[in-house]
């Protein structure tokens, strides 16, 4: 009975727990033991049982019936470090939770820790030789995605039934497509983003992972005050019409990524969906103008700004000279020796650029009269973990790209222009890791692209669960 306690959806869990038919206490303890079992994933930065196991008999009464969680080691926490899987924030200890946090603990969760990420939300691989590499449960010696890694494996790897990652340009649905689990990126804006270690807060925000799109329904109804519940059913996919942009999406795909995504299109199509082929024009340069020149720019600022607010002896100097992975620091070391973004590029970009993007996804779905467009999530599964500082690259169709801007490519766009994202798995590759399939849908359709991807969860083959 225990270890099928730890396969339970979040929204499973709640029932049970609400009707009595299980007891939070020896939930609670399976998923400590099952972590404690499978801890060479190394998917916790902080797991305390006995912290856990006091929150249980101090839970609050509330509609997640002490449901277990966990939170990306971004996520102010009072009673656990956040340390952004930094060594200069190996001790840090917030004097609150961060408010996202809150709310799930007021709504009777229980934390059950903090979550590995690629170091300060950066990087793909979670590979820091500070922290030690995260582990993708489907293959070990494969990467996990970033850089909500820890999260996406926590919970594909039945440590966790639900958790809080975070999005900058992908970090919530990257890892969950390589995981095997479902990544929501809400609406910017649409969550709390307070008490959080920054990169942009242009681009920022906190989003839920989990098995199932209702499981992250139930997230997102917490989190969201103007969430409508999780009452609502799933779509009709009949006369849903859905955009697919071949155009620069689907370019250079992984065979099986292809296979994928194609099978998944043929699926929706039989069961009435109306598949509107058309892209999205001058995508790629307005994207180009808004995205990173909007993150080097304020990632300094902002992370000097946290620092700050945590009354920390810490200057950003400080924090960057003692950064692990040698990929970010040297980032981070450009961004302090040089005004690498000119403060007239950012003001274009924030004034011109990423409103012109939001206009040109605004004018698609428009024009195209469709509710959601439809892409793979990555153009690739994991890839293998190679030493740190040689996992700069990695292998697609027989070239060597660069591994950040290829996972990336496929997500970028749309966390730039702060829209609704969701990722559900799509099926497995011929070496058995999983895909995701993303959904796009219009600013603040949150509600409605959460029901429209439990309709195209439907229509999707079960994923296995990882050779644990």
């Amino acid at each position: 009975m225990a270890e099928d306690l730890h396969w339970l959806t979040a929204t499973e869990a709640v029932r049970r727990l609400r009707d009595g038919e299980l007891k939070l206490a020896e939930y609670v303890e399976a998923l400590i033991e099952r972590t404690g079992r499978l801890a060479r994933l190394n998917s916790y930065i902080t797991h305390d049982p006995e912290l856990v196991r006091q929150s249980v008999r101090d839970r609050r009464p509330g509609p997640l019936h002490g449901l277990p969680f966990a939170l990306k080691d971004i996520i102010d926490t009072a009673d656990l470090p956040t340390t952004a899987n930094t060594p200069a924030l190996r001790d840090s200890r917030p004097r609150r939770n961060a408010p996202i946090a809150q709310k799930l603990l007021d709504a009777g969760g229980t934390l059950m820790g903090k979550q590995a990420l690629g170091e300060l939300s950066f990087g793909m691989t979670n590979n820091n030789p500070a922290y030690g590499t995260v582990r993708n449960p489907y293959r070990e010696d494969h990467i996990p995605g970033g850089s909500s890694g820890g999260t996406a494996v926590g919970v594909a790897a039945g440590l966790v039934p639900a958790a809080l990652g975070a999005d900058t340009g992908g970090s919530c649905r990257i890892p969950a497509a390589l995981c095997g689990c479902v990544g929501f990126r809400p609406t910017h804006g649409r969550y709390d983003g307070r008490g959080v270690v920054p990169i942009s807060s242009t681009r920022d925000t906190t989003g839920p992972l989990a098995r199932t799109v209702a499981d992250v329904r139930l997230i997102d109804a917490i989190c969201a005050p103007s969430a409508s519940g999780t009452d609502a059913g799933p779509a009709d996919l009949d006369g849903l019409r859905l955009g697919v942009p071949r155009g620069f999406f689907y370019d250079d795909l992984d065979p099986d990524v292809a296979a994928a995504t194609e099978s998944a299109l043929s699926g929706l199509a039989a069961r009435g969906a109306v598949l509107v082929e058309r892209d999205i024009p001058d995508l790629v340069r307005l994207n180009e103008l808004s995205s990173f020149p909007v993150v080097l720019y304020e990632v300094g600022r902002e992370l000097s700004a946290y620092l700050y607010q945590h009354s920390s002896p810490l200057t950003l100097r400080d924090l960057v000279a003692q950064i692990a992975t040698d990929e970010i620091r040297e980032t981070l070391e450009s961004l302090l020796d040089e005004d690498q973004i000119p403060g007239a590029d950012y003001r274009a970009a924030l004034a011109v650029h990423r409103p012109a993007l939001r206009a040109a996804f605004a004018a698609y779905f428009a024009g195209n009269d469709v509710s959601a467009f439809v892409i793979p999530t990555t153009p690739l599964p994991a890839r293998p973990h190679k030493p740190a500082g040689e996992d700069r690259t990695v292998e697609l169709n027989g070239a060597t790209v660069g591994t950040f801007p290829t996972y990336i490519r496929n997500t970028d766009a749309s966390s730039g222009a702060g829209l609704p994202c969701l990722s559900i798995p799509s099926g497995t590759s011929r070496d058995g890791l999983p895909m995701g399939l993303e959904l796009v849908g219009p600013d603040s359709s949150d509600d409605r692209l959460l029901a429209i991807g439990e309709a195209v969860e439907a229509t999707l083959p079960p994923l296995p669960r990882p050779p644990l």
